[in-house]
């Protein structure tokens, strides 16, 4: 009986590598699913796997660790799912191999523990999910090998800033995903913003980028607020030699300095300071634009006043004027038998029921009565 089950097992390992397939995983005609199976290592199934295997689901597992050429044989893949495991570090050479794989899922892992190390082999990757890893800073150079990226994804991280430097490499990219991260929009992200508008005006997507920090900005999506409002970063780098400045782009601001210090008259108040720290120069003096704004306005209205009150004083006396005018000529308007006349043109036209008569001997006199009058 013994024989006969080290027989049945071997057959069973036969049958098991001949078909391609690890027994506890599920395959089909060209992807292998393993999730959800607690492995601790990949030594059991690796060998399993035939060659030509183009997905491989490794999700909800207990994997720690990745070792160097660990998938070299699986020069065929594509598709890479590594996520909700327990990785904490990533070995440069853990993807070596992979010359056909694009798209490889990081997700729910715990990356943000060690320094992350640029992956090497990924010429051809398209998208790469680092999602919910509690990274804190993105370094330098990670993507430099990953020039083909079209879609990342950073989401529910810790990330508070990010270097426009790092994303530069990526010509190609479509997609960038940032939600849920505690964002400080204050200098050291204005760089990385005019990347952002960089990559919009190319059509690409990115997705919310709310502030956390400062609370003026607190909610709002750094895509809208105008990049006039991180002018005064300008004005910060050239008060970089100021004493508790420590640096031009978002340090702490020289009250900070001055907090402990015994300056001219009482200390200064560590909540205002940050305060100060975050408020951006036209956000500081809106108050004083506002003032301007109001007198100026207060100018044009009274303007407005006096212009009107002039034009009611001048359509009054002209009327008046037009009135005493009408008083005056009116007895020189009107002929005998009450004809009204034509002053201007100097015509007394006759009455239409009675036929003209001749005018009487008096009106020399009255002529020259008219005559003096104008």
């Amino acid at each position: 009986p013994l024989g006969s089950n080290l027989l049945l097992l071997v057959l069973l390992g036969l049958l098991e590598a001949a078909s391609g397939c690890p027994t506890v995983c599920i395959c089909n005609s060209n992807g292998t699913d393993c999730t959800g199976l607690a492995l601790l290592s990949l030594t059991t199934i690796l060998p399993l796997l035939p060659q030509d295997t183009r997905t491989l689901r490794l999700s909800h597992n207990n994997l720690s660790s990745l070792g160097d050429g660990a998938l070299s044989n699986l020069s065929a893949l594509e598709l890479l799912d590594l996520s909700d495991n327990h990785l904490s570090s990533l070995q440069p050479g853990s993807f070596s191999g992979l010359r056909g794989l694009q798209w490889l899922n990081l997700s729910g892992n715990y990356l943000g523990d060690c320094p992350l190390l640029t992956p090497t082999g990924l010429w051809i990757l398209k998208g790469l999910d680092l999602s919910l890893n509690g990274l804190v800073v993105f370094p330098n150079g990670l993507l430099d090998g990953l020039q083909g990226l079209a879609w990342l994804s950073l989401t529910g991280n810790k990330l508070r800033s990010l270097d426009r430097a790092t994303f530069q490499p990526l010509g190609r990219l479509l997609s960038l995903q940032l939600a849920g991260n505690p964002w400080e929009c204050d200098c050291n992200l204005r760089d990385f913003k005019h990347w952002m508008e960089w990559l919009l005006y190319r059509h690409g997507q990115v997705d919310a980028v709310k502030c956390n920090l400062p609370k003026e900005l607190r909610g709002r999506d750094i895509r809208s607020i105008p990049i006039e409002m991180f002018n005064y970063c300008l004005q910060l780098e050239n008060q970089a030699s100021v004493h508790g400045y420590d640096g031009p782009r978002g340090g702490r601001p020289p009250c900070v300095g001055r907090i402990n210090g015994p300056m001219n008259g009482p200390q200064a108040n560590q909540e205002d300071c940050v305060r100060q720290r975050y408020r951006p120069i036209s956000v500081r003096r809106a108050w004083g634009t506002q003032i301007v704004a109001a007198c100026v306005c207060g100018v044009v209205c009274v303007m407005m006043v006096v212009a009107a009150t002039y034009g009611c004083i001048y359509a009054s006396l002209m009327a008046k004027y037009q009135r005493e005018l009408k008083n005056t000529w009116q007895p020189l308007m009107a002929g005998e038998g009450g004809e009204e006349t034509d002053v201007e043109d100097g015509v007394f036209p006759s009455s239409p029921t009675s036929p003209a008569e001749p005018e009487p001997e008096s009106s020399p006199i009255v002529h020259t009565y008219r005559i003096t009058g104008f």
